[in-house]
């Protein structure tokens, strides 16, 4: 990842029928980076993809992809982008290779390139054999992975997945999870939105809270923290129990203290606190009073609690 921005929103709002949409969206995606972008339903999320991918033209504020400006270079910017909505479906009697194929050849791709990267993409997904077969044999989750494929089949620069790990099993969402990375590793820059907060811990470098239509705040797991002010916890598990844990409670001094089991304690700190130094002392202080620690370790809130405590303070 570098720091050049491929997409930059600069104040950019949309209202529908004099309800806010969008209200002066600041962001910028770096290239090669995944940004996870979350916020209760009818937030904003899906009105932002929208107007980057161009499926809305009227509104206010300025958009550039690529080094492009839309709506006014709608032609160029298209191909950089590769589109997964919420909801995706194709024309029922086609088949999976035929509704593949077609999106290919109106992304510029040749017949000669997609004979190739269809059944690959097809097996990656675990979905060998089924070209052949007609759309409507499908599932909803394989519909899903069909969807997924015909956004990256031309190698975009820009990947956009509205709800890409929705109606998926667990085993399908570790694959997909496992394809935005390796896209991400090949330079591509990938924006998508989840309801399943676990899943965008796991593979995004930044995230965005939205709400009401606005940003409210965007960065990593640490900002998102130190911005809602969410402490840590510090839990330390003694494999021989010191002659006396007097020590823990000084070295907490006035943050909350918990025993949990006679050998395990939590300690909650702050954002702001030195962690590694309270580790430190823990550990030396264990050993001055003949004790022996098994684990001593930070930690951090999930993006669900951050995400719930965010939604609370609104």
């Amino acid at each position: 990842m570098n720091n050049n921005p491929l997409v930059s929103f600069e104040n950019v709002s949309k209202t529908y029928f004099g309800n806010r949409g969008l209200l002066n969206l600041n962001l910028e995606l770096k290239e090669g980076e995944i940004f996870g972008y979350i916020g209760p339903n009818g937030a904003g999320k899906t009105t932002t993809m929208k107007v980057l991918v161009g499926l809305i033209n009227k509104f206010e504020g300025k958009l550039r992809v690529g080094g492009f400006s839309l709506p006014r270079d709608r032609g160029k910017v298209h191909p950089l982008i590769g589109y997964l909505p919420q909801g995706v479906s194709f024309q029922r009697w086609r088949t999976v290779d035929n509704a593949l194929r077609t999106f290919g050849l109106l992304s510029g791709m040749e017949n000669s390139e997609l004979d190739k990267v269809i059944p690959e993409w097809l097996e990656r997904f675990g979905l060998g054999g089924w070209g052949k077969y007609k759309v409507r044999k499908l599932s909803g989750g394989m519909m899903q992975k069909v969807g997924f494929i015909q956004a990256l089949l031309h190698k975009p620069k820009l990947l956009v997945l509205d709800e890409p790990l929705s109606g998926l099993d667990p085993a399908s969402r570790l694959l997909l999870k496992d394809v935005i990375r390796d896209i991400r590793n090949q330079g591509t820059t990938v924006i998508f939105s989840s309801h399943i907060l676990s899943d965008v811990q796991d593979v995004a470098d930044r995230m965005g809270l939205i709400s009401e239509g606005h940003l409210r705040v965007k960065g990593s797991l640490e900002d998102l923290k130190r911005h809602i002010g969410i402490p840590n916890e510090l839990v330390v598990e003694f494999s021989q129990v010191p002659g006396s844990t007097v020590f823990l409670s000084e070295i907490a001094g006035t943050r909350p203290l918990k025993k949990i089991t006679e050998s395990q304690y939590k300690i909650v700190f702050f954002p702001d606190d030195n962690t590694d130094e309270l580790i430190h002392q823990v550990i030396t202080q264990t050993l001055v009073n003949g004790g022996k620690i098994r684990k001593a370790g930070n930690i951090p809130p999930s993006l669900d609690l951050l995400y719930m405590r965010f939604l609370g303070q609104r």
